[in-house]
């Protein structure tokens, strides 16, 4: 489970950015998160949804302990991201577009590089590796060296490394941007039998198709604050608009 009470973030704006601002603000930081609250349960899809820059990243990688609060509180699987960090990033598994891999590499050597330092066993890691690999279809490539891989085939390489370890909390930040739809789908099916296997997943998109296709939960972001949280089932009966899309334009614009 990830429960999050009031947390806040802010970030010091750069010379260049207080120049090209057209109103210099009263403070040189501005809010990225401000006052977020809410609750992802085991065995549920709960998505964060918003339009780049709305605080979606900052807010997965405060849960991931890659950010401290400001103030607020946050505990995955039952640890204090701040007090018990070490203990978060054993449970957890976090898959964003923009993590690194080590190029010089394999996808079988780094997996197992992985494997290692979460202290797996022999016979557990290859279960799983092949499983994986199986499941994504890294086989074809798994001795190449990660350089000569294409985006895509990187991107499925991050998943195994992000899930080799058989996480109890899975954070998705954005995960299938810039993919082609055969990974991309790869990658819902992924998401989805997390949720089946009784893991607590979130993951964050500004795609409307992937929330009708796996939301179970729903938290619409804006500047850093929520403008909506709850069931998918409820957001859908209280829509005022036609679609989801013209919903969520509705939302951000009210916001």
């Amino acid at each position: 489970m990830i429960e999050v009470e009031g947390i806040a973030k802010k970030f010091k704006l750069s010379r260049k950015q207080l120049r090209e601002m057209e109103k210099r603000p009263s403070q040189p930081f501005v809010w990225a998160v401000d006052g977020v609250s809410f609750v992802c349960r085991p065995g549920r899809i709960f998505t964060l949804l918003g339009p780049n820059g709305a605080g979606k990243t900052t807010t997965l990688r405060l849960l991931a302990t890659m950010l401290k609060p400001e103030r607020g509180r946050i505990h995955v699987a039952g640890y204090d991201t701040v007090t018990e960090a070490e203990m978060v990033r054993r449970r957890i598994g976090f898959l964003t577009g923009s993590t690194g891999l080590y190029a010089r590499l394999s996808p079988a050597e780094l997996v197992r590089y992985y494997a290692d330092l979460h202290g797996m066993d022999r016979g557990e890691f290859q279960k799983r590796r092949d499983d994986l690999f199986a499941l994504l279809g890294i086989d074809e490539f798994a001795h190449r060296r990660i350089a000569t891989l294409s985006s895509g085939m990187k991107q499925k390489v991050s998943i195994a490394r992000t899930m080799i370890h058989d996480p109890e909390v899975v954070i998705f930040d954005e995960p299938t941007v810039g993919l082609d739809v055969v990974t991309a789908r790869h990658i819902i099916q992924l998401i989805r039998s997390c949720r089946d296997q009784g893991k607590t997943v979130i993951f964050s998109t500004h795609i409307m198709g992937e929330v009708a296709l796996l939301s179970d939960d729903l938290a619409v972001i804006h500047r850093g604050r929520l403008v909506h949280s709850g069931p998918f089932d409820s957001f859908r009966l209280q829509m005022k608009s036609r679609s989801l899309e013209d919903e969520f334009i509705r939302l951000v614009g009210e916001a």
